[in-house]
């Protein structure tokens, strides 16, 4: 009974904590302001009202449970609305890369955008921006008023099989990239659900691995992610994760969403489940959880009937109730859901005009990873040119899992995947053979790579041999390893040894290994590349654009560099619970660990090629606004037009950080051959400070800080000095 009392004690703050925080910015809010709109209608509901509004069904049939009626079909969820007081239905759509659909038979057929990461890769916010818009756009006229959409976790695992839908590893880039796209999403009056709440970061356990991390490390690294994409983007929603941080699951994590998320950051918005990952009702209500997703996903509709009672016999104060529901509710009015009703209409979306905005992305996405004698871009100095591997006559592979989108047209593959989830395995009708035959005027001769010897002598009698090799990843299943699946490594080996003019093109979710790399020409990582994927990788082969993506993640050697060589719980039984220790790495994630340990890898952070050249000169940095202000000048030194990247990296001379250095800021120029411009980056103060805990404030240390230009981050070009004064700023600043 003590231990009772103590962890009703605990609630019982943690929620003054919480209304507190609420209350006292509902009072400070313009009377007609979403805060008071939406004080105003909570005030009005009835309790079954309050109820409905804070859980959310299924829009597919599931586990015997059929589908709302009101609900649009085969769609991730639906929560009703409350006619009487003009509150319309919740309509929810997965994900990240466009309306998805749940498998059917009749699935919808819409725009995808490339992979995240690839969005990533492109180190340009405005494409993410414009991405999200086109997406947030297509699920308002296929009937959705909310999009799941804005997965930040960040790549501590390259084996991860949702790491092509995030960001990559830095928590500056995967914020403000993420942060962009959620921004585009609620321009549609839609509103975005920044995900997974926290520490996501591998799929093997996902529910029942328990991850180690000290508030320090995480603030300084996944949860920075987090808050940069929620000051950047201001999602309506966070949906919290499956896994447990640091014994509690993270949908019921008092730490993760009410200490961090609503007091420190002051967020105002709702924290939704992902579905299956709400594990009880009265800690997870207490603990800061406002709407359970996807019911039959869980054990029991935990914020139903059993949600009610609580409120009823005041285990859960009904005060407690109203914040969730006046969250929710404020989401919906700030973003427009009662002035902007949905309907569906899927005839007024410009499919061909959308499909040039992702493939835009898809471009500005792609890393030239090596280019031997300049083997790229391709011109007509070739008469046979061998095409091996990947479906590449007839399309472009996507990732599996929630985010799946359905292509115009069908798949031209038939599914070689699972029957089940996380499939289907779906390639999107672009075929990059096809878009090479029209820009070039060599003959094409397929063939599809699977015998290794036949594939080695049809490059031996071409001039030129491009092999497109796949790595098919999916929520729900990590990789075993790094390397490419099905033998895929030999068949490469066997082109290279046959014809020295090979170009390897990567259709992956993940960094891989290449054993080949020595041998082979060119390297181009294309990455998930969308609904226009197979134009997008010709007019990067054939250079109609410059080739501008930069990785957005280390591309180890082997897996031995990792910080956890094996993957977590991946040889123990399904049910098994057991623990994951991110304090190993703690905040040095990536490119942080390999500078911390001096390891080599096989590319680097930042890295990516260009078929121009840059030079970056008269660099300047001067404290400007708590953080840094960086000044120089970029001049495209090449004969052709190009993208430059100047990446800025900072390091605090002495000790006292978790790695040598930080990204700090950077700035993607669009320059003509012979052409100069300025950058002028901001470096988040931020990435300044270290953490401390105790106080739970940043701190910046006074001293000498070096500010670096650099091309990668093994890749410094040129640096100086600048002195900073001692600062520090609360949890939730900058």
């Amino acid at each position: 009974m003590k231990e009772v009392s103590k962890m009703s004690k605990r609630w019982a703050l943690a929620l003054s904590t919480a209304l507190c925080a609420q209350f006292s910015g509902l009072a400070q809010a313009a009377p007609d302001g979403p805060d008071e709109r939406a004080a105003k209608a909570v005030a009005a509901m009835t309790l079954d009202e309050k109820i409905r509004t804070v859980f959310g069904y299924f829009s597919t049939d599931f586990k015997g449970v059929a589908r709302p009626r009101e609900g649009v079909p085969f769609a991730a969820g639906f929560i009703p609305g409350v006619e009487r007081l003009g509150i319309p239905h919740q309509q929810l759509t997965d994900a990240g890369i466009g309306v998805a659909t749940q498998r059917n038979d009749k699935p919808r057929e819409l725009t995808s955008l490339p992979a995240g990461i690839a969005t990533a890769a492109t180190w340009n916010p405005a494409l993410a921006y414009a991405g999200g818009a086109m997406i947030g756009k297509e699920a308002r006229l296929s009937g959705h008023n909310v999009m799941l959409a804005g997965g930040v976790n960040l790549q501590r695992e390259p084996r991860n099989g949702r790491n092509f839908e995030y960001g990559g590893e830095d928590p500056l880039l995967a914020g403000i990239m993420v942060g962009e796209q959620i921004r585009g999403i609620q321009s549609n009056h839609v509103v975005a659900t920044v995900k997974h709440f926290a520490f996501n970061d591998q799929e093997t356990g996902r529910s029942r691995v328990n991850i180690k991390i000290d508030d320090a490390a995480g603030r300084m690294s996944d949860l920075l992610a987090f808050q940069i994409a929620i000051e950047r983007g201001d999602p309506g929603s966070v949906m919290c994760g499956y896994n447990l941080v640091n014994g509690f699951y993270s949908c019921e994590n008092d730490y993760l969403l009410n200490q961090v998320l609503k007091r420190d950051w002051g967020y105002k918005g709702y924290v939704m489940s992902d579905w299956g990952a709400t594990h009880s009702t009265i800690p997870a209500a207490i603990n800061g959880l406002d709407q359970q997703s996807g019911w039959p996903f869980d054990q029991s509709p935990y914020f139903n009937e059993a949600l009610k009672e609580a409120v009823q016999n005041g285990h859960v104060p009904e005060r407690r109730l109203d914040d969730m529901a006046q969250r929710i509710l404020r989401a919906m009015y700030a973003n427009g859901l009662m002035e902007h009703p949905v309907k569906i209409e899927p005839e007024k979306i410009d499919m061909a005009a959308h499909a040039k905005i992702s493939q835009a992305d898809a471009e500005e996405g792609m890393v030239l990873l090596a280019n031997r004698g300049k083997l790229l871009p391709l011109t007509d100095s070739y008469q046979t040119i061998a095409i091996i591997g990947g479906h590449a006559d007839v399309g472009v592979l996507s990732g599996g899992g929630s985010a799946q989108v359905y292509p115009v047209g069908g798949s031209p593959v038939p599914n070689e995947g699972p029957e089940g989830f996380p499939g289907p395995i779906i390639y999107h009708p672009s075929s990059p053979l096809k878009a090479l035959a029209t820009r070039l005027k060599a003959r094409f001769i397929y063939h599809d790579g699977r015998d290794a010897a036949t594939a080695a002598r049809l490059a031996a009698a071409s001039d030129l041999a491009i092999v497109f090799a796949t790595q098919w990843t999916a929520e729900d299943i990590d990789q075993a390893d790094i390397k490419l699946p099905h033998n895929q490594d030999a068949t490469i080996a066997a082109v290279a040894a046959a014809n020295q003019r090979t170009v390897v093109v990567l259709e992956t979710g993940s960094p891989v290994s290449m054993p080949w790399l020595d041998n082979v020409g060119a390297v181009l990582q294309a990455w998930y590349p969308g609904t226009n994927g197979g134009e997008a990788i010709a007019r990067v082969l054939t250079g109609e654009v410059d080739a501008s993506g930069r990785l957005p993640a280390t591309f180890p050697a082997s897996e031995a560099q990792l910080p956890r060589p094996r993957l977590d719980g991946a040889t123990l039984p399904k049910d098994a619970r057991f623990a994951a220790d991110y304090n190993i790495e703690g905040a040095a994630v990536g490119y942080k660990w390999f500078d911390k340990h001096k390891l080599k890898p096989l590319f680097a952070f930042g890295h990516g090629l260009s078929y121009t050249s840059f030079s970056y000169t008269d660099l300047k940095a001067r404290p400007k606004d708590g953080g840094i202000e960086v000044n120089l000048k970029v001049n495209n030194t090449g004969k052709r037009d190009g993208k430059a990247v100047p990446q800025i990296y900072v390091a605090k001379n002495g000790a006292g950080w978790e790695a040598p250095k930080r990204l700090g800021g950077w700035q993607k120029l669009s320059l003509r051959a012979g052409e100069s411009g300025d950058a002028v980056i901001q470096v988040d103060p931020r990435t300044l400070a270290v953490f401390d805990s105790k106080v739970g404030k940043w701190k910046i240390a006074a001293g000498d800080y070096t500010v670096t230009v650099a091309t990668a981050a093994d890749a410094p070009v040129r640096s100086v000095q600048v002195k900073l004064a001692a600062r520090e700023f609360a949890a939730g600043g900058r």
